[in-house]
């Protein structure tokens, strides 16, 4: 089948078209479940509040023994970090797509889509297929990153044997 550039710009736009969108929504879906984090960290707020509080009864009876309302800020710092994390996650995600849309940052598109490996299956899928599309040359000229071409190697015909 003859190669026709015309024919591929259009398979170019439309799979970084497609892409885009499936960041955009991976993005969408990563900033639903960051909430998880913060019902984490109200929980545990919630947690270390109510122990400080019956601590406070208990520690004229106690006073030798530490209070265990720690784990319970823990708990609630766990679900803070949680939260912040998913949610910088969820806006590196917007910005991928953005980019694939503009045809602009392919580094930045490609180390995204490494991190989005790690959301097994649908980031696998969403990653790999990034992949495979930024790597073509004809997406990479797109992107300004012009790859040269792969090395040719000539070497001479081994030498006839004598009779």
């Amino acid at each position: 089948m003859p190669y026709d550039p015309a024919q591929q710009a259009v398979l170019d736009d439309e799979h970084l078209r497609l892409l885009a969108i499936g960041y955009y929504v991976s993005a969408a879906i990563t900033a639903c479940f960051s909430f998880i984090g913060l019902f984490y960290a109200m929980m545990g707020a919630a947690i270390g509040l109510a122990v400080s509080k019956s601590a406070e009864a208990e520690s004229a009876t106690n006073a030798n023994q530490p209070s265990p309302e720690f784990l319970g800020w823990i708990f609630g710092a766990i679900g803070i970090v949680l939260f912040v994390a998913m949610l910088a996650m969820a806006a590196l995600k917007f910005f991928a797509g953005r980019n694939l849309k503009q045809h602009k940052s392919r580094t930045f598109c490609m180390i995204i889509a490494a991190l989005s490996c790690l959301e097994i299956p649908y980031g696998t899928l969403l990653g790999v297929g990034t992949f495979i599309v930024l790597e073509r040359p004809s997406v990479a000229r797109r992107f300004g990153v012009i790859k040269p071409p792969p090395p040719q190697l000539n070497f001479p015909p081994p030498p006839l044997p004598r009779t």
